[in-house]
């Protein structure tokens, strides 16, 4: 097998691989109804990816140093954390931030 086939069997077998990941849950789950408890705490699993992304983002990570700050996306969370306590929508909460950090990287 020479590279250029293994690499295309690579790129294939990831695909095949994340596809199924998406699609198996949705296909098992159809079966299945879930209890409401488990509905209501899933519903919370976008707002704390966003919140992971959005703090991993406050620091500048070097090896051998501790974090420094990234002040460019602290100063651009403060419109950001105002539009999502007026808003509480994670579409508004997206835009707004950046659209903010796109404002303090130009200025």
């Amino acid at each position: 097998m020479n590279s250029s086939e293994y690499v295309l069997l690579t790129i294939f077998g990831c695909g095949l691989v994340t596809w199924l990941s998406r699609v198996l849950p949705l296909v098992l789950l159809q079966k299945f109804r879930l209890s409401p408890k488990i509905t209501e705490f899933l519903s919370f699993v976008p707002i704390v990816i966003m919140a992971a992304l959005w703090f991993e983002n406050l620091f500048t990570q070097r090896l051998g140093h501790l974090p420094t700050p990234n002040w460019d996306n602290i100063i651009a969370s403060v419109p950001t954390f105002v539009a999502a306590v007026i808003t509480k929508s994670l579409l508004w909460i997206v835009v707004i931030g950046m659209l903010s950090l796109v404002v303090v990287r130009h200025i």
